[in-house]
């Protein structure tokens, strides 16, 4: 069996490996969808091809939608050369149940995949194409976090965002500039509405998306390459809609195991890639069943039925207390607080450390006891049922192989608003920080993590994240077992408003940060004994 086109239609040999196949015809979507495109994504990756290639799925199989999504990427084009051409864009989803049952389905929704590059001039007037179509109802996205981020802590451009905007949009190369020059594709031919839909762990990320867009648009106005109508447009919510979004899906590194598994089972070549950007990937994607997706209903060109396939549609404050409630209480921060001392006390699975006492009693802190204080009620999810499931169902679920190390990727991008937005809800309650004890532990962790050699000596290395250099620079002079090697290397990270969102020496736990990162580098050994020791005073 070849996850392909034509590998597809000896239906009975998948059905006998209880592999799943499309009920509608994959050719005739996929054709129908180039024709008239409707949905288009950014960011290609894992999460996109099971929780939103699955939404997508759903709407086919139930004859709600007759065309797919157009896939495109602009960071890691390894992906379509690597894992959507050689399998005719298809996706096989492996969902993994806590009590070790699999469901295992072949997707047909992606229909095209696109390689953000101007250089390949095919792609690129296809991509143009496609913005052009007054059929296109939505583009969404799931690039990180950093995606959206157009400057350095110190405000200044990024160099390769400086470059965009020099050269301007017929040679945009990271996604906002790309997504900018699409608009002024879609300006130039008519300005037919569109809505722009951030699917990304970030807070108020449809808000974060429209800024970098308008940025970038005001920086080519400035360089003469667009003109004030364009601003007009993308300015206008009536013609260019930004809806906020929370969305939610553990999903894992594709897993070794796994792919074993499908091979045994008769599907040829599942073995994972990891690409020249190291991008892990493979033709499958493994994830827990519970998924969320919550959107503000704000779409001036029309939308596919997504209710339909379990999403939320609702209003922009029930969608920021849904995200609020997650990124900054229920979820994130608790993957954010454990990751770091998993690596640091040496666990590769993220459902082991739940395991461990210390790590549980953290993760409850951060959760039950300091997050629960402040949380916003989205009364459409109960905070409370929400954080029970992801403490005793989705995070020690042992099928799901999550690393602690994938929990640290991109980290320093994240810390404002998964511990920031509460320590500054903590200061507008209570004039300061200082009731907190398990978020200072958890950045303290972070910062220990850094260093790159765990609790009994062993070295490690860290995970992606754009800062991870500069921050293990500004630490070098620190040594283990020397607690008066730290002098002031921590305040210039601590009190740096752009990270955290809010010096937090001003919210009165900076010191104690300090403090309990001081005592964890004391030997090792010492970051046990200090967890122990500021959880026992709860």
């Amino acid at each position: 069996m070849e996850l392909t086109w034509s590998g597809i239609e000896n239906k009975e040999e998948w059905k006998k490996a209880g592999i799943m196949l499309p009920d509608y015809d994959v050719k005739d979507v996929a054709q129908a969808t180039k024709k008239a495109p409707a949905w288009v994504h950014f960011g290609i990756g894992n999460i996109f091809r099971i929780f939103l290639g699955g939404i997508a799925d759903t709407l086919l199989e139930q004859k709600e939608m007759d065309r797919g999504i157009t896939c495109v990427e602009t960071f890691d084009t390894d992906v379509v050369d690597q894992i959507y051409d050689p399998y005719d864009n298809l996706v096989l989803s492996v969902i993994l149940h806590g009590d070790g049952r699999q469901e295992r389905r072949v997707l047909g929704s992606l229909t095209e995949a696109l390689k953000a590059q101007y250089e390949d001039s095919a792609a690129w007037e296809r991509l143009k194409e496609v913005f052009r179509a007054e059929s296109l109802q939505m583009v969404s996205f799931t690039i990180t976090e950093k995606g959206y981020a157009l400057k350095n802590a110190d405000d200044t451009f990024f160099p390769f965002v400086e470059k965009d905007i020099e050269n301007g949009p017929e040679k945009a190369v990271c996604a906002m500039a790309v997504v900018t020059a699409m608009l002024l594709e879609r300006y130039k031919n008519g300005g037919t509405p569109l809505t722009l839909v951030s699917m990304d762990n970030c807070s108020q990320n449809g808000e974060k998306l429209r800024e970098s867009v308008l940025v970038m648009a005001a920086e080519w106005k400035k360089r003469g390459f667009v003109d004030d109508g364009f601003i007009a447009y993308v300015s206008d919510e009536t013609k260019v809609s930004f809806p906020w979004t929370m969305i939610d899906k553990i999903t894992p590194r594709p897993a070794e195991k796994i792919a074993k598994e499908l091979e045994a089972a008769g599907v040829k070549n599942m073995q994972p890639v990891t690409t020249s950007k190291r991008t892990y990937i493979a033709p499958f994607v493994n994830a827990e069943a519970p998924q969320y997706l919550v959107i503000e209903d704000s779409f001036p060109n029309g939308r596919p039925p997504l209710e339909k396939a379990g999403v939320y549609m609702t209003d922009r404050d029930t969608v920021n207390k849904s995200e609020r409630m997650k990124v900054t209480v229920c979820l994130n921060p608790i993957h954010t607080a454990l990751g770091p001392y998993g690596c640091v006390l040496g666990y590769d699975l993220f459902s082991d450390e739940m395991k461990d006492a210390d790590m549980l009693k953290l993760a409850e802190t951060v959760g039950y006891q300091e997050g629960m204080d402040v949380v916003p009620d989205p009364k459409i999810i109960s905070p409370k049922a929400f954080l029970d499931e992801c403490i005793k169902e989705r995070f020690p679920n042992p099928y799901l192989g999550d690393t602690c190390l994938r929990l640290c990727t991109d980290s320093s991008q994240g810390l404002g608003v998964r511990f920031g937005v509460t320590i500054k809800s903590y200061v507008e309650k209570y004039g300061d920080a200082k009731k907190l004890t398990g978020i200072p532990l958890a950045i303290a962790g972070w910062l220990r993590y850094l260093l790159g050699v765990d609790d009994k000596g062993e070295p490690y290395e860290l995970a992606p994240d754009p800062m991870a250099e500069e921050m293990q620079k500004q630490l070098s002079t620190i040594v283990i077992g020397d607690p008066s090697s730290l002098t002031d290397q921590l305040k210039w990270i601590l009190s740096n408003e752009n990270v955290f969102f809010i010096d937090l020496y001003k919210a009165g736990i900076g010191t104690l940060i300090e403090d309990i990162f001081r005592e964890e580098i004391a030997g090792f050994g010492a970051v046990r004994r200090t967890v122990q020791k500021y959880l026992a005073q709860l």
